[in-house]
């Protein structure tokens, strides 16, 4: 153990900045310790979790690729110590292909670590044995022991470079079974090396990614620094190191003022290039190993054909309102908006498919698709989840929707957004070399439907509680929580309480949780006045009759539903009464752009301006937590305390330490 005096001290953002051509930076978050680094053909992020099951694990973002560890669980918990800085490296495989990875050395005071499975595979397939324990047989590969290394190695299941992790113990000693026991200082000490031999992604790199007026918040430019690539946009990382198209269409509407051309342009290509024939967005892509597995499941044929997921509803209305605010509302985009639209969407069917012809096919389905409500509004005519599916918004756990089938951010916000969009876009011009005059005619209407939808759907989502009900609902609910009540008591007066429902069931009956899915109509709508007041309101009331807590504005809030759904939306669940930083964010960039209205009256300027300092309290109370997914909380001592998600025992999941969409404080300016 020479050398190995100590752990290294590492805070997160520290290191060298991500636009530069290394990236190095940690995360401590709950459980895990995160590692980023990213130096030339090597991009990898290295998973520590400590606790009583410890687990070690490196993803790289490379064809979505990663091996872990998973090891038994322990007498006591235990915690990781990094002792050196990873380093890239590059290894051989078994016929001499060039894998690229990272070597560390970790130790953790155990006095056995005891391998229950070694995974060398997707990302995906790593995620899901986190979840469900689920392995698909193909993928295990057995361990090798040699004297003070274990090893696990095989090329990806259609022949192709694979992936290799090996574990050299320095402190402590390798029995024959793999099984690994503490050295005399009660430690166990490994030199790890993980590999992947997936084509690397290039970086979006110096300045092509930030324009120089981003904040200079370290730890999102690292984080941004390791999602960006030419490529594509990584939505988080470890668990989703790929595209995600509703992921990427949000980022780039928060973070435009502070990307590069180049950069929101990558971003709109990898949407348009991943459109299916009718226009709709691909959710998530299956590439890789994932791929190979699907294929051969499909087709009978082993072959790494991506596979694009299109299950989800909201993201083909996404798509339009994020291309208008860049092509028209962003004025160093005109000069470059007919030649972006003339270049080669660089589709998977072949290339030859302009920008512009891409973006009109997706128009179409957003207008064809609103004409059913438009001539005749109506529950059966909203825009409902495919059949089969319990998710197809953001919102997309099996419980984020409470059962429902009509989401209300889809069919009050998004739909009509992307009509306007739509509308603004053809009056404009831009797009008049990729338009037949049957285009023309149809997508003419798009303003008109827009008229009908933005009027029309929000009345069917209704929700009124009588105030005695509303307030016997709040006593009973905090007290089940543990939360105090007096605020929002205080914020209930004798009107009845009205606000949106998260859904409406497959009947048109409104699911009464609260919600937090008004930001998005104030980042792509232009609600009147009065409705924009309304949305305001009941999201900045104090927990629990609306959603700000101390530790932030929570996603969901089911206090004036039965005990069954509020069961559905706990502080253990992905979507329920917790925090989500790109939400939050998202309310932050809303109001912003609601206030650059000059329409709005006086008394309504002046309750989004309370509103907005009300709401950067709470960003301002957890800086630790911006660049994660989401958070959770607890009240004590007189305060709602943040709780990383995933660091305790009832967390149905772990949160990402690197998000997308969690960066956009790099473009959010605090109240002066």
């Amino acid at each position: 153990m020479a050398g190995l005096v100590g752990a290294l001290v590492l805070t997160a953002g520290c290191g060298v900045r991500a636009h530069d051509s290394v990236s190095r930076f940690e995360v401590r978050e709950g459980l895990n310790l995160n590692y980023f680094l990213r130096d030339g053909d090597t991009a990898g992020h290295l998973v520590l979790r400590s606790g009583p099951q410890p687990r070690l694990l490196v993803a790289f973002p490379a064809g979505d690729s990663g091996t872990g560890v998973w090891f038994d669980r322990l007498p006591a918990p235990a915690e990781w110590v990094l002792h050196e800085v990873p380093k890239a490296r590059r290894d051989n495989d078994s016929r001499g292909r060039t894998l690229h990875g990272m070597e560390f050395v970790a130790s953790i005071a155990a006095p056995e670590l005891r391998p229950r499975q070694g995974i060398l595979s997707s990302v995906r397939i790593l995620r899901d044995y986190e979840e469900k324990g689920a392995l698909p047989a193909e993928v295990t590969v057995a361990p090798v022991v040699s004297g003070d290394t274990v090893t696990w190695a095989r090329d990806r299941l259609d022949g192709a470079p694979g992936y290799l992790l090996r574990m050299r113990v320095l402190d402590g000693r390798l029995g024959p079974a793999g099984v690994i026991t503490a050295g005399a200082d009660g430690r166990i000490t490994l030199r790890v090396d993980a590999f992947s031999g997936e084509p690397p992604l290039t970086p979006l790199a110096g300045g092509q990614l930030l324009n120089g007026r981003q904040h200079e918040l370290g730890g999102a430019i690292d984080t941004l620094g390791f999602l960006g690539y030419r490529e594509k946009f990584l939505a988080g990382s470890w668990r989703f190191d790929t595209y995600f198209g509703r992921d990427t269409l949000i980022s780039l509407m928060l973070l435009s003022p502070v990307l590069t051309g180049d950069a929101i342009e990558a971003g709109l290509r990898s949407v348009l290039a991943r459109l299916a024939p009718d226009g709709a967005v691909a959710h998530e892509e299956s590439i890789g190993e994932y791929a190979v597995l699907a294929n051969r499941d499909k087709t009978g044929k082993a072959t790494d054909a991506p596979i694009f997921d299109y299950s989800m509803v909201d993201e083909s209305y996404l798509l339009a309102p994020t291309a208008a605010a860049y092509l028209l509302d962003e004025p160093t985009a005109r000069a470059r908006a007919a030649a972006f639209l003339r270049s080669d969407a660089e589709m998977p069917s072949g290339p030859g498919t302009p920008i512009g012809a891409a973006l009109v096919r997706n128009l179409r389905l957003v207008v064809a698709s609103a004409e059913p409500f438009a001539d005749r509004p109506g529950t059966d005519t909203l825009i409902a989840l495919q059949p089969g599916r319990d998710a197809g918004e953001w919102r997309d756990s099996t419980s984020g929707l409470g059962g429902g089938r009509y989401p209300y951010d889809v069919d009050a916000v998004l739909v009509p957004a992307a009509l306007e969009a739509t509308a603004r876009l053809l009056d404009h011009g831009l797009l008049d070399p990729y338009l037949t005059p049957d285009d023309r005619a149809r997508l003419s209407r798009a303003a008109r439907h827009a008229t009908v939808w933005r009027a029309e759907a929000p009345k069917l989502f209704t929700v009124t509680i009588d105030p005695e009900q509303a307030r016997a609902a709040l006593a009973a609910y905090a007290e089940t929580l543990g939360v105090p009540v007096a605020d929002a008591m205080a914020a209930l007066g004798p009107d009845p309480v009205s606000f949106p429902a998260l859904a409406l069931t497959a009947d048109g009956t409104p699911l009464p949780v609260l919600h937090s899915d008004e930001v998005l109509d104030l980042l792509y709508g232009t609600p009147a006045p009065a409705d924009l007041d309304t949305e305001v309101t009941a999201m900045i009331r104090p927990f629990p009759l609306g959603l700000m807590t101390g530790a932030g504005p929570v996603v969901a809030d089911p206090v004036f539903a039965d005990s069954a759904l509020q069961a559905q939306f706990t502080t253990h669940h992905y979507h329920g009464t917790v925090i989500w930083s790109w939400v939050q964010a998202a309310f932050a960039a809303g109001l912003d752009r609601q206030l650059h209205r000059a329409d709005l009256p006086a008394p309504v300027r002046e309750h989004l301006e309370t509103a907005r300092r009300t709401l950067w309290r709470s960003i301002d109370a957890v800086p630790d937590m911006q660049n994660s997914e989401l958070w959770s909380w607890r009240f004590d001592e007189n305060r709602y305390r943040p709780v990383p998600f995933g660091a305790q025992a009832g967390d149905v999941t772990e949160s990402d330490a690197a998000q997308l969409w969690s960066t956009a404080y790099l473009a959010l300016t605090p109240p002066s």
